[in-house]
């Protein structure tokens, strides 16, 4: 069998993380088998679908690193292959037009509310004669195509991730609604069910790999699919992912884009490795760390959980760190200028780069995500700092102000030191001083920075003294001392 898989997002809206996960999936399925991955966009809902939200989609599975082999297909562009379908279900009988009103569709749900029956459309219209059709007509009502659903059908499919399923055509809610008309001769807006059958004919899908809440969709398009004669798929169901209170992932957890995970500083690499870790194992269960590309090498449905998937905030953040931290500074540079440019810093790439690949390098040891780089990062691209009170604690110290005087006054005889020639300050001034060198570092670093935590005092001493910011911190402190 040629495998072929696809993803079918609908541009209502950016490329939300559960779509996004069916989409490693997929991918990684194709992969592992040779085969195709496709995306096809499920825009016939034209009056909420947005050429903004496709590109974000493609945006989004490129920036996650799954380039796809065919595509983007629209469905808005294949609107004939539909309306053929649907004319050929009505030629053969499997369907017909359909006159009920939404009121009387309201008036027929409120009454099996009543009596606590689930709702379900009748079939009221499924037998109407040429003649009750016209009278309909002349009402101005307009008719919807449904799909005759027989009640003592059972549909038995093997899930190739639950195992065997079986829907009884009694649950299905009654014949379904595969197009929307405007008039007897028009064919109709075509709906789900219809158009992804049609499409998955077409584009010959051999694997149909998505999410559990369509488990009931696939019932009713495996009789689409018979209807049509078309070869039926198989088909895998995906587990939901869920919140760490064991609720549905929604808009409510700040995680519904994956537009929204750069936003918040993760890497494309921890994303990807991430999601493929949301209802998979790997046959190494102790294995946590691995590319899409590592992944695939080993990917199977029977290794996917039939249970959700718990998002774990922690868990991420621990991924995302372990790839920040091996990211090159030349990498990691242009990963961190958004960031720093949001934030109201002076970066230049052109000009400035090999200054700001050596603050990425310092500080990518400590960075969990790359937001984290703009805290971190301030006492570097900030002029003027403002001091912490252990700080003032700090340089009030007794021999510290001498202390400063001196490596200020060393600083103002030699513009540019090597990291020797600073060593060599700290230990003359030390030894002049008759203090503890631990009283020397521990001053330095408050006056440079204005903390007495952070990272290397040296690294960081040498970056401010390329910018001559060594200099305005130093006299800033004296200033700080003498009041």
């Amino acid at each position: 069998m040629t495998v072929r898989v696809r993803i079918a997002p609908s541009p209502t809206g950016n490329l939300h993380i559960g779509t996004a996960r069916t989409a490693v999936f997929n991918w990684l399925f194709a992969r592992h088998e040779g085969g195709t991955f496709i995306i096809r966009v499920e825009d016939t809902d034209q009056a909420r679908s947005r050429p903004e939200y496709t590109q974000n989609i493609k945006d989004g599975l490129a920036w996650l690193g799954m380039q796809w082999d065919e595509g983007p297909y629209f469905q808005s562009e294949r609107l004939h292959l539909y309306k053929q379908a649907v004319q050929t279900l009505l030629d053969q009988g499997y369907a017909y037009r359909c006159y009920t009103t939404e009121d009387e569709l309201n008036q027929l749900r409120e009454s099996q509310k009543a009596r606590n029956q689930a709702p379900r459309y009748d079939n009221r219209h499924r037998n109407l004669t040429p003649e009750e059709e016209k009278a309909f007509e002349a009402e101005g009502r307009k008719p919807v195509i449904r799909f005759k659903i027989d009640d003592n059908r059972q549909i038995i499919w093997n899930d190739q991730i639950r195992g065997t399923l079986t829907w009884e055509g009694s649950d299905l809610g009654g014949d379904m609604v595969i197009a929307r008309a405007s008039s007897r001769e028009d064919l109709g807006q075509p709906l789900y069910n219809l158009a992804v059958v049609v499409d998955d004919m077409d584009m010959k899908i051999s694997h149909v790999i998505r999410g559990e809440d369509h488990i009931a969709n696939t019932a009713k398009q495996i009789l689409l699919y018979e209807a049509l004669g078309g070869s039926i798929p198989e088909f895998a169901h995906t587990p939901l992912i869920l919140n760490e209170q064991g609720q549905k992932l929604s808009k409510r957890d700040n995680v519904t884009a994956i537009s929204d995970f750069y936003k918040m500083g993760f890497v494309p690499e921890a994303m990807a490795n991430y999601m493929t870790l949301l209802g998979w194992t790997p046959p190494d269960s102790t294995e946590e760390l691995f590319t899409l590309e590592e992944a695939a090498k080993h990917f199977s449905l029977d290794r996917v959980s039939k249970s959700a998937a718990k998002f774990d905030w922690s868990k991420l953040d621990w991924i995302n760190s372990q790839y920040i931290h091996k990211i090159e500074p030349q990498r990691l540079v242009e990963m961190l200028a958004p960031f720093w440019q949001e934030a109201g810093y002076k970066v230049d790439l052109e000009n400035n780069r090999p200054w700001l690949e050596q603050v990425s390098a310092l500080i990518a040891p400590s960075l969990t995500r790359l937001t984290d780089a703009v805290e971190q990062t301030k006492v570097f691209f900030q002029t003027d700092i403002e001091f912490k009170e252990e700080a003032v604690s700090q340089l009030q110290q007794d021999g510290v102000k001498s202390v400063i005087e001196k490596i200020s006054e060393a600083i103002k005889q030699q513009d540019q030191f090597t990291e020797e020639e600073a060593k060599q300050l700290i230990k003359t001034v030390t030894k002049e001083q008759g203090v503890k060198k631990g009283l020397v570092m521990k001053s330095l670093r408050a006056a440079l920075t204005g903390d007495v935590k952070g990272h290397d005092l040296m690294q960081s001493w040498l970056l401010l003294n390329q910018k001559g910011l060594d200099r305005v911190r130093l006299e800033k402190a004296l200033a700080t001392i003498n009041n």
